[in-house]
């Protein structure tokens, strides 16, 4: 029988953090919850004994309390097998509505917290772990970070900076470190941590009924989110225990829905503009990046 697996999960106070903790601990796994109210998890702390569960106070804009959550990780179980990177939030406006202020301290929690963690969780799985051993990163992001809707143009921009950060991770990492990264692209889900998602007030510009924010204010007044959080933290867990970890992971058939639309959008894109790149290069030539 396979020893427990060690999660390292942020953001665990509600929404899928929550989700994801309960079912690791559910599967007899041991996991490391950090999240910057505690006490939120009191309940959890009660049901499972310190060798299963370790609650710690993190806010990942922080690097101090990073850093200490991952050496407290290797004090208490000396090794760590996944990091869920999850913990972030979302700000709904149009762009032109967005205080900078506020955008700014999105992209503290949602971007820099997010690498901040990536960072430390490489470092950790190289040196921490068995040579070889490596770990798996879970990156949260989402639907929109690769196909963005209106409203959430600065929250969109943290993810697919997410998205691009994690994917040029991925390429640094030699095979022989054993470290996969996958970035889990989430449709929309209901979680108890749905009120996270604040709605600004809308920019007088764009009052009209018709523009596309107005569109999406209303839905979002009447939104019941279809996506089962339990069931996206069993399909979750279940990727984790395979052999093949993809680089991406839709979740949700929005989700794939909007990634294929995406995608036809950027091949409808290439096909348009292709002739504008046919003489292009210097008339002395050279070598260029593309491997």
């Amino acid at each position: 029988m396979s020893s427990p697996k060690v999660w390292f999960i942020t953001g665990t106070s509600s929404g899928f953090g929550r989700c994801m903790t309960e079912y690791a601990l559910s599967q007899g796994d041991i996991v490391i919850a950090t999240l910057r109210k505690p006490e939120a998890l009191s309940d959890l702390a009660t049901r499972y004994p310190a060798d299963k569960l370790l609650v710690l106070k993190v806010d990942v804009t922080k690097q101090e309390d990073i850093d200490e959550a991952f050496a407290r990780t290797r004090e208490v179980f000396g090794r760590l097998d996944v990091v869920f990177n999850n913990a972030g939030y979302q700000l709904v406006t149009e762009v032109e509505g967005m205080p900078v202020n506020k955008a700014r301290e999105m992209f503290e929690t949602n971007f820099w917290g997010s690498t901040n963690v990536s960072r430390a969780a490489v470092k950790f799985f190289r040196e921490m772990n068995e040579p070889g051993k490596g770990g798996i990163l879970l990156q949260v992001s989402s639907a929109v970070g690769l196909n963005p809707l209106p409203g959430l143009g600065y929250y969109a921009a943290t993810k697919n900076a997410l998205e691009g950060f994690s994917e040029g991770l991925a390429k640094e990492l030699p095979p022989s470190w054993n470290i996969k990264i996958c970035i889990i692209e989430p449709g929309a889900f209901y979680t108890n941590g749905i009120n996270a998602g604040v709605l600004l007030p809308q920019h007088p510009a764009y009052t009209d009924d018709s523009f596309a924010t107005s569109v999406l204010r209303r839905r979002l007044d009447a939104a019941v989110f279809d996506g089962d959080a339990e069931k996206f933290a069993r399909t979750v867990y279940q990727v984790v225990q395979g052999e093949k970890i993809p680089q991406r992971l839709p979740m949700g058939l929005d989700a794939i829905e909007m990634l294929t639309a995406k995608i036809e959008s950027l091949k409808a894109t290439v096909t348009e503009t292709a002739g504008w790149s046919k003489d292009l290069k210097r008339a002395g030539g050279g070598v260029g990046l593309i491997v």
